[in-house]
């Protein structure tokens, strides 16, 4: 699996439009991995994880396309995270060519906001309706914790998010090819229910992605931390979860208690793990 990092930021991107803090300041003079979008991925070409709203720039940024892409899976339906418009505009009635049947991976939660919200701008009315489904060229499919299903070529697991639990928020395991992925943003601490799940499942990562909100002298709070990624990465070794060479990255990273890109790469290089860019790749 090739695994695309198409944003690495927090819900307000990094550095903040309207911040003038230190952090932001230092991350515009140094552009490059220090300026992020809002956090989404690709895996090859076929699987996206978040429909967010800066995947188009992304896409134009990193000479990308998501013409392929067959499923989706989502995390939840906050507003960082998923952009309602992206299922008008992928569709042929708003002159996309060439698309194909996509797959929508969410939990029942996650679906009834998506419905509120497509409704605003799709006057046939709900996108949970068989029909409108079809005219929007979508697949809807209700994700349940810990029940694995098939998108595509591969076997995804959802497990319940510690964030919005009202939101049905869900992390996700990814297998293909003999290879897995665990995807674990937006949450707060692991639950020891989604812990023993992965022993129970049998399963073992070759890549780990981990919500990095808060920095270094913080204290997290609704999500994880530069801390308690570094935990994690000690107990994930030591429980076998993660396999020989397997790696951990940074994503989901806010400006207020984020250094720019050099110093988190150098505080997270010396805690075990990556702190991702937007456009990184990686072989998982």
């Amino acid at each position: 699996m090739r695994l695309t990092f198409l944003g690495t930021s927090a819900a307000d991107a990094f550095p903040e439009a309207f911040c003038s803090c230190d952090n932001c300041a230092r991350a515009r003079a140094l552009g490059g991995p220090s300026l992020r979008r809002r956090s989404a991925a690709l895996i090859d070409d076929d699987l996206l994880i978040d429909l967010g709203p800066d995947i188009h720039t992304a896409c134009h940024a990193f000479g990308l396309s998501l013409a392929h892409v067959r499923d989706c899976i989502q995390t939840h339906p906050h507003s960082d995270h998923l952009d309602a418009a992206h299922l008008l505009s992928r569709s042929a009635e708003y002159g996309t060519r060439g698309t194909p049947l996509m797959g929508f991976h969410a939990s029942a939660q996650t679906l009834q906001r998506l419905a509120w919200a497509v409704a605003r701008d799709f006057e046939p009315g709900s996108i949970l309706d068989p029909e409108n489904a079809q005219r929007l060229n979508v697949r809807f499919n209700t994700v349940a914790p810990y029940v694995p299903f098939a998108a595509g070529r591969y076997r995804v697991t959802g497990f319940p998010a510690n964030h919005d639990p009202a939101m049905g928020s869900l992390l996700y395991a990814v297998e293909a090819d003999g290879r897995a992925l665990f995807y674990g943003t937006d949450t707060a601490t692991l639950s020891e229910d989604v812990w023993q799940a992965f022993h129970r499942l049998g399963l073992a990562f070759d890549a780990v992605v981990l919500d990095h909100t808060y920095g270094p002298d913080q204290i997290a709070d609704g999500h994880l931390g530069a801390k308690e990624v570094a935990e994690y990465v000690v107990r994930m070794r030591a429980e076998g979860l993660l396999r020989p060479g397997g790696r951990v990255f940074a994503t989901h990273i806010a400006h207020e208690g984020n250094p720019p890109h050099p110093e988190l790469s150098a505080w997270a290089a010396a805690h075990g793990y990556e702190a991702a860019y937007d456009g990184l790749v990686v072989e998982v």
